[in-house]
C-alpha cells in the first residue's frame, strides 16, 4: 500500500514503508504538481535522512527541477526559506516520532503546508508514476535538473530569528534541550548571539538518538537540570524544532496551551492581538477556553494540525494560534509552528515582565485535569463507524456533564487512536479514559502483542 499524506506529511518506517523508491516517485510527482523550477530540500538528523533526501532529490531532478540542498535545518527554517525565496520545498523528517520512522513534508512556495486539494493531486500523480513504472516522459540532456548545495541558507534563517527579538535577553539563564534533532546547531547559536546564558543538552545527534528520552515529548526529564542550574526556564524542542514545551524555574512543565494563554493575554494587553482573538485546536484544554473567555478574548477552534491553525489565522486575520503539543504560530513572523521562535518570544515575555514563568503561567490559566492516551490499534480508520465506541463516549460525556470533555480521533501519523478526557479531578479523568481505552481496543483491534 502506498503511504498517504496525514496531518503532517507522509510518514512511515524508513526503508520499510517509506522507501527510497517511493521517495524518488514522490519527488517526480511533486515536481509535476508544484510550481517553480527550483526546489529546496532539508532534513533532520535521522540516519535515514540522507538516503531519503537523495532519492527525493533524484526524483525532482529527473523531472527537470533544480534541487537546492540546505542540509540539516528545522522545518520552520525551511518554511521561512521557501517563503523568502518564493520556491517550494521538501523536508525529510518525522518530527517527534521515534528514530526508525521518517517522513516527507512538502511546502508551498509561500512556505505553508500544502492545501488538501494539492496533496490529493500529488497523490494522484504519484499513483500514476508508480503504475507506469517505465520512467516515460522525463526530460533528457540539458532538461535534467541540477543538484546543488547551499549551506549558507540556514544562516539567513538564524539572522531572521535574531531580528525578531526587540527585548534585551542577556542575563537570562536557560536550559535548552535540542532533542538531538534539527535545532542542535541553530538554537544554541541564536541564543549565544542574543546573550542568553544557555546550558545546551541533547545536542549531539548520532543519527539514532533523535527524540530518545529527550525533547518536547520528554520535557519532564529536564526538570532536575533546570532546578540544579538555577535556570529561569527550560526550553525543549522536538526532532524538527517546530514545537516547544517549556519548564519554569521550579522544573514544572508549561505546555502549549499554557504558553498560548500567556502569549494571547500579553499581546492583548500590548494592543497587538489582532481582532482580540486567537486560534487553537479541539485538543486544547478547557482551561484555555475559560481563561480567554474571562478576558474577553475570542477563540477560533480547528481540527488537529498546525496547517489548520495557520489556515484559520489567515482566514480570520489573526496573529496567534497553536496546539497543546507546542506547535505555536506567530503569523507576523512565520508561516508555520516554530519552536525556536516561540522560545525567543517566551524569553522576551519573561524578560519584559520581570516575573518568573511559573507565576506568569499560573496567573494566565488553570488547567483542568486531562488524561490523554495513545491507543495502538489495528484499524484506526474504523473509528468513525464504531457504534459501540461512540455509545460509550456518549455515556462518559453524560457522567461528566458540563464540567468535562471527551475527544477521540484517529491519529494522522500512527496506527493509533488518541483518547482524551478532561474532568474536574484527575481520578474522574483517569477512570473515564480507562473505560474508553478498553472499548477502543475491543472494537478496533489492539495492536499490542504479548
Amino acid at each position: 500500500m502506498v503511504l498517504r499524506f496525514g496531518t503532517d506529511g507522509i510518514r512511515g518506517v524508513a526503508n520499510a514503508e517509506l522507501t527510497p523508491e517511493l521517495a524518488l516517485a514522490l519527488g517526480r510527482a511533486a515536481a509535476r504538481c508544484l510550481s517553480g523550477p527550483e526546489f529546496l530540500v532539508g532534513r533532520d538528523t535521522r540516519r535515514s535522512g540522507p538516503m531519503l533526501q537523495g532519492a527525493l532529490a533524484a526524483g525532482l531532478a529527473s523531472e527537470g527541477a533544480r534541487v537546492v540542498d540546505v542540509g540539516v535545518v528545522p522545518t520552520p527554517g525551511l518554511a521561512w526559506l521557501a517563503a523568502d525565496r518564493a520556491v517550494p520545498a521538501a523536508m525529510i523528517s518525522a518530527s517527534h516520532n521515534p528514530f526508525p520512522d521518517n517522513g516527507i513534508k512538502l511546502l508551498s512556495a509561500g512556505g505553508t503546508k500544502l492545501p488538501d486539494a494539492t496533496e490529493r493531486a500529488v497523490e494522484a500523480e504519484l499513483d500514476a508514476i508508480l503504475l507506469d513504472g517505465t520512467g516515460s516522459g522525463r526530460p533528457a540532456g540539458s532538461g535534467v535538473g541540477q543538484l546543488v548545495e547551499d549551506r549558507a541558507a540556514v544562516a539567513a534563517y538564524e539572522d531572521h530569528l535574531v531580528r525578531t527579538v526587540t527585548v534585551e535577553l542577556s542575563g537570562l539563564r536557560v536550559v535548552c534541550d535540542c532533542a538531538h534533532g534539527a535545532a542542535f546547531e541553530v538554537a544554541p547559536r541564536v541564543l549565544e548571539r542574543l546573550g542568553v546564558d544557555a546550558l545546551v543538552v541533547a545536542a549531539e545527534p548520532d543519527g539514532a538518538n533523535i527524540n530518545d528520552g529527550c525533547g518536547s515529548t520528554h520535557a519532564a526529564a529536564l526538570s532536575g537540570l533546570v532546578v540544579e542550574h538555577h535556570a529561569d526556564l527550560g526550553i525543549c524542542f522536538d526532532g524538527d524544532a517546530d514545537r516547544l514545551i517549556a519548564l519554569d524555574h521550579n522544573g514544572v512543565v508549561v505546555d502549549g496551551d499554557q504558553l498560548l494563554a500567556l502569549f494571547a493575554i500579553d499581546l492583548d494587553e500590548l494592543g497587538q492581538l489582532a481582532n482580540r482573538a486567537m486560534v487553537a485546536t479541539v485538543m486544547s484544554n478547557l482551561g484555555l477556553r475559560r481563561a480567554l473567555l474571562a478576558r474577553g478574548i475570542g477563540l477560533v477552534e480547528t481540527p488537529i494540525g498546525d496547517r489548520h491553525v495557520a489556515d484559520a489565522l489567515d482566514e480570520h486575520g489573526l496573529v496567534l494560534g497553536g496546539e497543546q503539543s507546542g506547535h505555536i504560530v506567530f503569523r507576523r513572523e512565520a508561516t508555520t509552528g516554530d519552536g525556536i521562535l516561540t522560545a525567543l518570544k517566551l524569553l522576551e515575555l519573561v524578560a519584559r515582565r520581570r516575573v518568573p514563568l511559573g507565576d506568569l503561567a499560573a496567573g494566565a490559566m488553570t488547567r483542568l485535569p486531562q488524561e490523554l492516551r495513545n491507543v495502538p490499534v489495528d484499524q484506526p480508520g474504523r473509528l468513525g463507524g464504531a457504534a459501540a465506541v461512540w455509545a460509550e463516549v456518549t455515556a462518559v460525556e453524560s457522567d461528566l456533564g458540563s464540567s468535562g470533555r471527551v475527544l477521540l480521533r484517529a491519529s494522522g501519523t500512527e496506527s493509533a487512536v488518541r483518547v482524551m478526557v478532561e474532568a474536574e479531578s484527575h481520578e474522574q479523568a483517569a477512570e473515564a479514559v480507562e473505560r474508553l481505552v478498553g472499548i477502543v481496543r475491543r472494537e478496533l483491534g489492539s495492536a499490542r502483542t504479548g
